[in-house]
């Protein structure tokens, strides 16, 4: 079929966000077309300096900031904040993760850019949100795993002490409900013509994540039904003779076809394993009793011999083995991309596929790498330009 144009096509996202659940957000729309300009201060996005790097182009940063335009300004100094201001007209979308209370202060808070902009749609993510007794306090990833629950929905298989989990979940989690949020909002002004103020908290966001299964004894407030088990005690990967694989069984007939590749169907009949709830109450006896006849097996054996029999499996691949994963070969879920001066790099295509577009992978900016240019674009002269990279309001590499 015709190639069709990029969904957000035409649309000007301005990311006034650091480390990433906003600069994370922003990717994704810049993804599907939108032209996003990353602004940042002279010091730089802390994603930067995170992880390994060259120069000051980390490999946190590059993903998170991928396909974007790059604009350094001094928001401390009056004529950047009026250059920002400027941009704020011209644009569609405004996203920004600053503790509450800092853009107003900066002169580009939610009231002040809508009067001037009322078709902009403004984001607003913070940790704890907008008000509220921990409005102000600063908020990382580890620090909403832990006050959400997610740390505790996530004991140690042997101790039971809440883990923190070794990625930045919250912060993704956060960008994924920011960036459709950011969507549904154009969709609305396209009905009414008006922008309008989006906030997401990230507490609140991590709290709603978990919600469908983590959270399911405290769902029911009026004659809840007995506990169950939380969701997922059992849920580890099990050991075979060279690895790991991990295996969900919820219906009967894949229980029952585990238990025939494993050897033992007559554990079909035990009352104890009879149904998904009994399976859950007496998950450490099922462990125990499987966990030997998977150790009997090869992983690259085991794994087709469990999807013939209709058995929901995958090996367990480390961070190497990923990138030889055949069906994301297939898929191509990565893309290598010239960064400049960085070489190549692997970038993940967006996930979401658009029949007819196929969505470009691009790399991240340089520091104030295209601030002359947008600034051009918004009418500003060369003489107003350099004047600006001499007073260093405006910053170029």
């Amino acid at each position: 079929m015709p190639e069709t144009s990029a969904p957000l096509a035409g649309l000007t996202v301005l990311d006034f966000s650091s480390v990433l659940s906003g600069p994370l957000a922003a990717a994704m729309l810049a993804d599907q077309g939108a032209d996003v300009i990353k602004i940042e201060g002279p010091e730089g996005d802390t994603t930067r300096a995170l992880g390994p790097a060259k120069g000051r182009l980390s490999a946190m940063y590059i993903s998170a900031n991928r396909g974007k335009r790059g604009l350094v300004l001094d928001l401390k100094q009056a004529a950047a904040q009026q250059i920002a201001q400027a941009l704020v007209q011209r644009a569609d979308v405004l996203i920004q993760n600053m503790r509450p209370g800092v853009m107003d202060r900066l002169g580009l808070g939610p009231d002040a850019m809508l009067a001037a902009n009322p078709r902009l749609v403004y984001l607003s993510i913070t940790g704890f949100g907008p008000d509220g007794p921990d409005a102000g306090a600063r908020a990382y990833d580890t620090v909403i795993q832990a006050r959400s629950g997610l740390a505790a929905n996530h004991p140690h298989p042997v101790t039971g002490e809440p883990t923190l989990l070794p990625s930045a979940v919250c912060d993704k989690l956060t960008a994924l409900t920011a960036a459709q949020a950011i969507t549904a909002a154009l969709v609305a002004r396209a009905r009414d013509g008006r922008g309008r103020h989006v906030q997401v908290a990230m507490l609140d966001a991590a709290v709603a994540f978990q919600w469908p299964e983590a959270m399911f004894n405290q769902v029911f407030i009026d004659e809840p039904p007995p506990p169950m088990p939380e969701f997922g005690v059992g849920q580890r990967p099990w050991a075979t003779r060279d690895g790991f694989v991990a295996t969900s069984a919820p219906q009967q007939v894949e229980f029952n076809g585990l238990l025939r590749v494993l050897g033992c169907p007559e554990l079909a009949d035990d009352p104890r394993f009879a149904t998904p709830s009994s399976r859950m109450r007496n998950s450490p006896a099922l462990r125990e009793l499987l966990t030997p006849r998977f150790a009997t097996w090869a992983t690259d054996e085991l794994v087709p011999a469990l999807a013939a029999a209709g058995v929901p499996a995958g090996r367990v691949n480390r961070r190497d083995e990923l990138l030889r994963d055949p069906q994301l070969l297939h898929n191509a879920v990565l893309a290598e991309v010239q960064q400049a001066g960085a070489g190549r790099v692997r970038l993940p295509r967006g996930a979401a596929r658009f029949e007819g577009y196929q969505q470009p992978v691009k790399p991240a900016p340089h520091a104030g790498e295209h601030g002359p240019d947008v600034l051009r674009e918004a009418g500003f002269s060369d003489a107003q330009i350099d004047a600006w990279i001499t007073q260093g309001v405006l910053r170029v590499g």
